[in-house]
């Protein structure tokens, strides 16, 4: 036990992570990230596919993109948004394996 601190997280780290989770743990981000597993999407296309107005998806996305779980890519006028690192769709699936689904 004298050596289990020193593989432990530190405060800050651990603070990232929590926010981390955070993020995932609301609904209307969950439902954004799963269709952005399947394919880039822009935020008018989101809100169609998820029932959502527009202002709802853009603030969750400008969450999402602030800490780097989504990326943009811009077509023309068209912003698309896609999952930056595939590890989010692992995250994703764990959960879904964990529930049984």
């Amino acid at each position: 036990l004298d050596d289990l601190d020193s593989y432990l997280p530190t405060q800050k780290d651990t603070s990232k992570i929590a926010q981390f989770f955070a993020l995932l743990a609301d609904q209307t981000r969950v439902r954004l990230l799963s269709a952005l597993a399947i394919a880039p999407l822009c935020v008018t296309d989101l809100s169609r596919v998820l029932g959502l107005n527009q202002t709802t998806v853009s603030h969750q996305l400008r969450l999402l993109r602030d800490v780097g779980i989504v990326e943009t890519k811009r077509d023309g006028k068209i912003i698309q948004y896609k999952i930056a690192n595939p590890k989010i769709n692992e995250i994703l699936l764990v959960g879904v394996e964990y529930l049984g689904y």
